[in-house]
């Protein structure tokens, strides 16, 4: 499931939608494995710091140095759940 030659199974989907408390449909983990592939340039199966320095926006995010502490390495389930942390869906805690 890491690198980007490989396909979500639908237990894959499944089983990340579990690992995020569901905040995420079907169709978005897809679209977000999709955006992972395409940052995980090597197809290691995790985003370097230096790789998520590559979107703009983050890059410059004023806070993207203490981000970058947190995300460096992240596979794609991990990925999936830093990113729900920033969704409407998901509580404040």
């Amino acid at each position: 499931m890491g690198n980007s030659s490989s396909v979500l199974t639908q237990y894959d989907i499944e089983e990340v939608q579990e690992h995020c408390q569901r905040l995420f449909s079907q169709q978005e983990i897809v679209s977000l494995y999709q955006r992972f592939c395409q940052l995980d340039r090597n197809a290691k199966g995790f985003i370097s710091a230096d790789e998520f320095l590559s979107v703009p926006e983050f890059a410059m995010n004023l806070l993207s140095q203490r981000l970058l502490k947190m995300v460096d390495g992240l596979n794609f389930k991990d990925f999936v759940t830093f990113l729900s942390a920033f969704t409407a869906k998901a509580s404040v805690q």
